[in-house]
C-alpha cells in the first residue's frame, strides 16, 4: 500500500508505470494531473489523490509485495536471465508474479535465499555496511583442526583483502558452522582453499532473522514478523535513487 506521502516519480516507479526519470519528463511536459491540477516535479501524493496521465486515471492499487524464503537446490543458478541459464532460479520456482533473488548462492551450494518484487529492500539488504548475518553449514574434505577454526575466524587473505573476523565453530570431524557479515565472491570456498581444504558441501541455514525450515526445492512466504524485523534492520540504509 502507498505510504501517507510519496514523491510522484517514485510512485510511478513503484507501480511499474515508468521510471522516475520518465515520470519527471511527463510532469515537466505538464501531462500529469493530481486532483485535476497540473503536477510539479518533486510533488508528493498520498493514497487518496486522483492521478491522471494524458487524461487517463491511473490504477492506484500498488502491486502486492512478495517476500519468499526458498531452499535452493544444488545446480540451480541465482540469475533472472532465463535466456542464458536453463537451470535458473526463476524458471525453477515458476512463481506467477515477477520476482528476483536477493543476492546470490553459488550453483554448487544449497540453502536459504530470499526472493521478492520489492526493489527497495533488495538494495538495502545488499549494502555490505549493514553487517547482515548469514550462517552456513560447511563440510570439507579432511578433518578440521583447531588451527583451521582459529584462522578462519580471524580473517583470511583473499581477493586482495582480508575477510572480516567471524564466528566459526566445528560441529563434526569434517564439518563447521560459520557466520559471515560480508559476501565476497565464493568467500567460504576461497577461505578454505587458502588453508588447503576443499569444500564438499555448503548449505546456507540462516539469513538475518530467518532460519532455513523448508525442504530442498520448496519455498514459503516470509511471516509478517520476519518481514518487519528485516525492514527494521535495514531502516538506516539510504534508499537508492535513479
Amino acid at each position: 500500500m502507498m505510504s501517507d506521502h510519496i514523491r510522484l516519480n517514485k510512485y510511478f516507479s513503484e507501480i511499474g508505470f515508468c521510471s522516475r526519470r520518465a515520470a519527471d519528463k511527463l510532469i515537466e511536459q505538464q501531462r500529469v494531473l493530481i486532483n485535476d491540477k497540473t503536477a510539479i516535479v518533486g510533488q508528493k501524493v498520498n493514497r487518496d489523490d486522483l492521478i491522471k496521465v494524458d487524461g487517463e486515471l491511473l490504477n492506484i492499487k500498488k502491486e502486492k509485495q512478495i517476500y519468499l524464503a526458498f531452499n535452493k537446490p544444488i545446480g540451480i543458478v541465482c540469475t533472472t536471465d532465463t535466456k542464458v541459464e536453463k537451470d535458473n532460479i526463476i524458471d525453477f520456482i515458476n512463481y506467477p508474479s515477477r520476482i528476483y533473488p536477493i543476492g546470490r548462492l553459488d550453483k554448487p551450494s544449497e540453502g536459504l535465499i530470499f526472493l521478492t518484487n520489492d526493489g527497495d529492500i533488495v538494495n538495502k539488504i545488499l549494502r555490505a555496511r549493514n553487517n547482515h548475518e548469514k550462517e552456513y553449514l560447511v563440510t570439507v574434505n579432511r578433518p578440521i583442526t583447531d588451527d583451521f577454526i582459529s584462522k578462519m575466524g580471524k580473517g583470511i587473505p583473499i581477493l586482495d583483502t582480508i575477510t572480516r573476523k567471524c564466528f566459526v565453530k566445528q560441529t563434526h570431524k569434517k564439518q563447521f558452522r560459520i557466520i559471515l557479515t560480508q559476501g565476497l565472491n565464493r568467500q567460504i570456498r576461497r577461505m578454505c582453499e587458502f588453508l588447503d581444504y576443499r569444500v564438499l558441501k555448503l548449505k546456507r541455514i540462516r539469513i538475518m532473522n530467518v532460519n532455513l525450515d523448508i525442504d530442498v526445492g520448496k519455498y514459503r512466504e516470509l511471516k509478517s514478523s520476519e518481514i518487519n524485523s528485516i525492514k527494521e534492520s535495514v531502516l538506516e540504509s539510504n534508499k537508492t535513487i535513479d
